[in-house]
């Protein structure tokens, strides 16, 4: 991937001509003593994604080109990807303990220290991306997800969007509900708990780990993202079934996770272009995805063969109903858990009939089924 070029210096061409009039050595001192009174600042940037991987892994560097290039060279953020410092389900804990100063990930790899992080990225027939984002930004969400991090010293943020996933990679079909009793799928979230009533054994598993856990049968299914991530890791080469839609991941929210102490440390000018290049990288990361994975729809299907398959009815009737039970006794688990969750699903009660009038609507007529 291209990084980001450096800003070009301050100074003006005119600028520059009018300070030949001054003394050469006065010239050269000046610049020097700038740089030598503005240390750089050096962070480290930990991961849950294979590196540069199409989606997290490119928005993840991106960020950190953007961070360097937003502050003139006074700011650097080192990518350690999955792996290369901590491994993948190893961010929260190394951003809390001050191993890194900054990590980006996703929120529902923390379900089992903190269980309602999980709707800080989706949960099953949830918000879509835009929602989710509105929600974030204008219905308390960003202010419920300060309070369920601080125990932790850590201050999350939005950091770009992988968009509607998909449902995943399948090695058998599923044509009815019996036919989920016994699968061995990877799905974090409380979509996974969704498919264990139902049946099926879900597991979570970094991604770096996927391609091999699926090829061997470890698992016998995993989602993973869009088309665009998927076909990078590799899946299509194991399976041709694919499957939608993604009823558990309706929207695909990356987190940047920061060490606030570090965060509190910066300048107020720093501070500002961290937290400004991950919102940045929101609607950046989402039009990328969108564009990108429309394209690599069509060549999964055109060039690998591969099947694009619809959960009957039934399936997704029975998902539905389990969700709002699932949902429902998540809840009542603490009052931090039922406030996200009333948060939650009041932004869906304000925001959902305004998305079926408009955009349901719309695109009905634009497909000429009115």
């Amino acid at each position: 991937m291209t990084k980001l070029a450096k800003p070009a210096p301050n100074l003006s061409r005119r600028g520059a001509l009018g300070l030949g009039a001054i003394a050469g050595a006065s010239v050269l001192a000046a610049p020097a003593i700038a740089d030598n009174s503005t240390p750089t600042v050096e962070w480290k940037m930990v991961t849950s994604w294979p590196k540069n991987l199409p989606g997290p892994g490119v928005t993840a560097q991106r960020i950190c080109d953007r961070i360097e290039m937003m502050s003139g060279g006074r700011m650097r953020v080192r990518l350690f990807a999955a792996g290369e410092l901590v491994p993948a389900l190893g961010v929260f804990d190394a951003v809390s303990s001050a191993t890194a100063q900054m990590g980006h990930t996703a929120s529902f790899f923390w379900q089992g220290k903190v269980p309602a992080s999980v709707f800080f990225t989706a949960i099953p027939f949830g918000l879509l991306p835009l929602e989710h984002i509105t929600w974030i930004e204008r219905g308390g969400g960003q202010e419920l997800w300060d309070e369920l991090y601080a125990p932790f010293n850590i201050q999350p943020v939005m950091a770009g969007n992988t968009g509607v996933q998909m449902g995943g990679w399948f090695k058998r079909e599923i044509t009815a509900l019996d036919d989920l009793k016994g699968l061995k799928i990877r799905m974090p979230g409380l979509g996974g708990e969704v498919l264990r009533r139902l049946g099926a054994t879900p597991l979570t598993l970094p991604p770096g780990d996927l391609y091999q856990a699926l090829q061997t049968g470890v698992i016998d299914a995993t989602e993973f993202l869009g088309p665009w991530s998927d076909r990078a890791m590799g899946f299509q080469q194991i399976t041709k079934t694919y499957y939608a839609p993604g009823f558990h991941e309706p929207n695909g929210t990356g987190e940047a996770l920061f060490n606030k102490t570090a965060l509190e440390g910066l300048p107020g000018d720093l501070r500002a272009i961290v937290l400004e290049a991950c919102r940045a990288e929101n609607g950046r990361a989402l039009a990328e995805s969108e564009w990108e994975n429309a394209g690599a729809l069509q060549v999964l299907q055109q060039e690998d063969g591969v099947n694009v398959r619809f959960y009957p009815d039934e399936v997704l009737d029975q998902m539905r109903k389990l969700s709002v039970e699932v949902l429902e006794e998540f809840a009542a688990r603490d009052p931090l858990s039922g406030r996200i969750y009333g948060s939650y699903v009041a932004a869906a009660k304000r925001l959902g009939p305004w998305s079926s009038v408009s955009v349901r609507r719309f695109l009905e007529a634009r497909d000429g089924q009115v």
